[in-house]
């Protein structure tokens, strides 16, 4: 247990002490908002954006509707998919109490200048919650840089077991919020963990993350450093398979390419002409090529208004994935006229 808080702080340079571990990201977030929302007043308000997937917004829209606080949105531009921080300025005000944004979207890429949305948050002592779960296996975290004051992670998002992780950039944090633990006497992590552990997932999440820090040959020093250096290669790396690719679907004419961010993950979706997205899915899956379909009715693609195109198809890469790969992919959608 000790050496999965280290692993986890390492992912997202926090202080181990400051790590709590459960079965998924969804579950500590919601025990968190729950945790958090305990102070919370009628007409009090919280943060969200559009750009977030249902499981970092559900648990924020359900204590507001509990105690009769305000829920304000970061809107999305529709036509590149930037969540432009700006607006966090008129967002945030006196009665805000917490910030609630992703580092990356999962469905369309985007990463948003969380920085920039925390420094309007600290203006007004707003608690700033990163979900990071997308954007932990493609690019190096610092929960400092960032400015987040917890980072959500969940080891499923690249490729690890069913276990979540909260990390608390300053651990005294914990102390100040009421414990939900079933022990009166929990301190530290264990004021937000609920029963023993699974201790064969802590194993498999720590062999993960030292997955991700092997990902580069020439990474040394400590686990930290080696990450730092992986990811950043990762990072590299799939930049320009990004690239290729977004400039391959976009020569042809029946794929749109739904956004155009200037930062992003390894992930993208598209809409085929005259296509259902689960049509495509099907097909692409007939001819060895995995891709998943949203029928566009909620998240970031209903914002979008996707479902009245048929829904999106969504794709991502690995951290093998390679131009042959790009290249298939292309000439499939290229015969799915």
């Amino acid at each position: 247990m000790t050496a999965a808080r280290r692993a986890v702080a390492d992912l997202v340079g926090t202080d181990p002490a400051g790590v709590v571990l459960g079965s998924s990201a969804a579950v500590l977030l919601r025990r968190l908002v729950d945790a958090m929302s305990e102070r919370w007043q009628l007409a009090d308000e919280v943060v969200v954006s559009r750009l977030d997937e249902n499981a970092n917004l559900a648990p924020w829209r359900h204590a507001a509707k509990r105690i009769g606080a305000i829920v304000r949105w970061g809107e999305i531009d529709i036509e590149t998919c930037e969540l432009p921080a700006w607006q966090y300025e008129n967002l945030v005000g006196p009665r805000t109490k917490a910030v609630a944004i992703t580092a990356a979207s999962g469905s369309v890429g985007t990463r948003p200048d969380v920085p920039t949305v925390a420094e309007f948050a600290k203006r007004v002592g707003a608690m700033v919650v990163v979900d990071a779960s997308y954007a932990a296996p493609f690019i190096p975290l610092d929960a400092q840089a960032l400015g987040a004051d917890v980072v959500v992670v969940s080891a499923q998002a690249w490729g690890g077991p069913a276990v979540g992780a909260l990390a608390f950039r300053d651990p005294e944090m914990l102390e100040r919020l009421p414990s939900v633990s079933l022990e009166p006497n929990a301190r530290g992590p264990a004021r937000l963990e609920l029963g023993p552990h699974a201790y064969p997932l802590l194993a498999g999440l720590i062999a993960s993350i030292d997955y991700l820090a092997g990902l580069d040959d020439a990474a040394t020093g400590s686990r930290r450093e080696r990450l730092v250096t992986s990811l950043g290669s990762a990072k590299s790396y799939h930049a320009g398979l990004l690239q290729q690719l977004t400039t391959e679907l976009r020569s042809l004419p029946h794929v749109m390419v739904i956004g155009d961010a200037m930062r992003r993950i390894p992930a993208l979706a598209f809409a085929v002409a005259g296509k259902k997205a689960f049509e495509v899915a099907d097909y692409l899956a007939s001819q060895g090529l995995c891709a998943f379909a949203d029928d566009g009715t909620d998240g970031v693609f209903e914002a979008l208004g996707v479902g009245e195109v048929g829904g999106a198809v969504r794709i991502g890469l690995a951290h093998y994935s390679n131009v042959f790969e790009i290249n298939q992919l292309v000439r499939v959608l290229e015969e799915l006229r």
